[in-house]
């Protein structure tokens, strides 16, 4: 599932292709797509007609386009999220369409000689495109945030992501430290890939229990979660497949950098010892025994 840095990257993209244009048209290919936007296909093609986008915005996982007053007298934002394998392309509107497009958005300006339109290609369909409004950011940032998703919290490379309160926040929670990267109440945009590669950086297992954490070393997980995803988006992202593409299609080159994730009984590139995959959370998880050791009285899985 794409993580944060795959998500910004996607974000840059659009910026240099969608915001300032004006949407002409809507075409939902596949209802699964829109699923959450509970007034139907009709409505949210009408709805999106006719606005101009602004320049995207991105809140862990969540992609969102805001734009300015539409026909029902406000304004919004086109929200999305990409699932598991969740594409946002944009390309020449002439291009036959792809295999799995399930919507797609062509502007004022589409039938331009270099003219482009805005597709979302989902294979598997687990991603979803909605429009809602936009409210207040419960977190103090300047700019609002789509209402369906204001209860998460900020990223960690959000100018509105409080450290202190994160480590007070892991103290209270009582639970295992990668359970606690998962919460997106607690931290968003971090996934199973990116949790594995931070815990192993900061060389913790991810039973170890939050409360245990000292302030330095929580201080360390989070500088290592920043390090880890900083690296992924100059890296463009992690692709396994051609399942996450950046809105030119292009692969991320991440994967060719991970120390622990996906790297069963491979050395560790720290000490040598075998990588070890344990079942978390019904996925799985990835770590070095010795850098990371198992904590007293947890059982391997």
């Amino acid at each position: 599932m794409p993580e944060l840095p795959e998500v910004e990257v996607v974000r840059r993209g659009l910026a240099d292709w969608v915001a300032g244009r004006t949407i002409s048209t809507v075409e939902v290919l596949h209802p699964r797509a829109i699923r959450r936007y509970l007034p139907g296909e009709s409505e949210f093609s009408a709805r999106l007609a006719g606005v101009t986008l602004a320049g995207p915005k991105r809140r862990g996982k969540y992609l969102w386009l805001p734009y300015g007053e539409d026909d029902a007298g406000g304004g919004g934002a086109v929200l999305a999220h990409l699932g598991m394998s969740g594409q946002l392309l944009v390309g020449a509107a002439s291009a036959a369409p792809q295999k799995h497009l399930r919507v797609r958005f062509t502007f004022t300006d589409t039938g331009t000689p270099d003219g482009t339109d805005l597709r979302f290609v989902d294979q598997r369909t687990f991603g979803h495109l909605m429009v809602c409004p936009l409210v207040p950011d419960r977190a103090g940032g300047a700019d609002p945030v789509p209402d369906v998703i204001a209860h998460i919290a900020p990223d960690p490379f959000e100018a509105a992501f409080d450290d202190a309160a994160f480590f007070v926040a892991l103290k209270r929670k009582q639970t295992g430290v990668k359970r606690a990267l998962l919460d997106q109440s607690l931290i968003s945009g971090v996934g199973n890939i990116y949790a594995d590669e931070a815990l192993w950086l900061a060389k913790l297992h991810g039973e170890r229990l939050t409360s245990t954490l000292t302030r330095p070393k929580a201080a360390e997980l989070l500088a290592s979660v920043r390090e880890v995803m900083g690296a992924a988006l100059t890296a463009g992202g992690t692709s396994f497949d051609s399942l996450y593409v950046n809105v030119n299609g292009e692969s991320g080159y991440f994967a060719r950098s991970l120390n622990a994730y996906g790297r069963r009984d491979e050395p560790c590139p720290r000490c040598g010892t075998p990588i070890r995959r344990e079942v978390f959370m019904n996925r799985s998880s990835y770590s070095c025994p010795k850098c990371q050791p198992r904590p007293r009285g947890v059982k391997a899985s």
